[in-house]
């Protein structure tokens, strides 16, 4: 499945130096990561999202400069199927972008999306009343029921006020499944995996989680 990335630094970051760990990430992945990657980033204020069929290790744009918050999502499509551009994450809905990492089976909610990560982003949306870490409890409790089983499931959804919530459940494949959280050079990242070079500083996001970075 997918490989998930947010970077959360109030005071500015260049984004280099973490898209280039990211690559590494998906190009040394178990799991095969190249059916597209997208990248979004805040650049005054304002989200500017890039997205692309090639593996991110094999393509060449990287946004350039500094940003206060980054997300990056390289594809690992279910069963190879809906490779088209237009299912590449981040998924950008005018005020947040969203990332998943997961696979469901026997899903039993009625929501629009052209993928099931798409449809998890709207279903979870409806429960949103003003606290978003409240809407993914909720969401995500609702979808556990209405799914037969749950491989994993984890979520990044950040918006253009600086503020990021991510959520993770799994029942299975820790080693993969599970997300990392660091301080690097200082900002805050939550990653599918720790940054090559060394795990030093890194500890797990615990299975059910729901957590935020910065203001929601």
């Amino acid at each position: 499945m997918c490989r998930l990335l947010c970077v959360h630094g109030p005071q500015g970051f260049d984004m280099a130096e973490h898209l280039a760990a990211f690559s590494r990430i998906a190009r040394d992945s178990s799991e095969y990561q190249g059916d597209g990657w997208g990248c979004a980033w805040l650049d005054e204020g304002r989200w500017r999202l890039y997205r692309c069929l090639a593996p991110v290790w094999e393509d060449s744009f990287r946004p350039e400069g500094r940003t206060t918050l980054l997300v990056a999502h390289a594809r690992s499509a279910f069963r190879n199927e809906g490779i088209r551009l237009e299912n590449n994450m981040p998924f950008f809905d005018g005020e947040r972008v969203f990332l998943f990492n997961g696979e469901l089976h026997g899903v039993r909610i009625r929501e629009s999306g052209r993928i099931g990560a798409e449809k998890v982003f709207n279903f979870v949306k409806r429960f949103d009343r003003g606290d978003f870490a409240a809407a993914l409890r909720q969401g995500f409790a609702a979808i556990e029921k209405r799914t037969r089983y749950v491989r994993a499931m984890n979520v990044i959804v950040a918006g253009a006020s600086g503020g990021v919530h991510f959520a993770s459940r799994f029942n299975e494949s820790p080693d993969y499944f599970q997300m990392r959280i660091a301080q690097v050079d200082g900002a805050r990242v939550v990653c599918s995996e720790p940054y090559p070079g060394g795990a030093e500083g890194w500890t797990r996001v615990p299975d059910g989680a729901v957590a935020a970075l910065g203001e929601p």
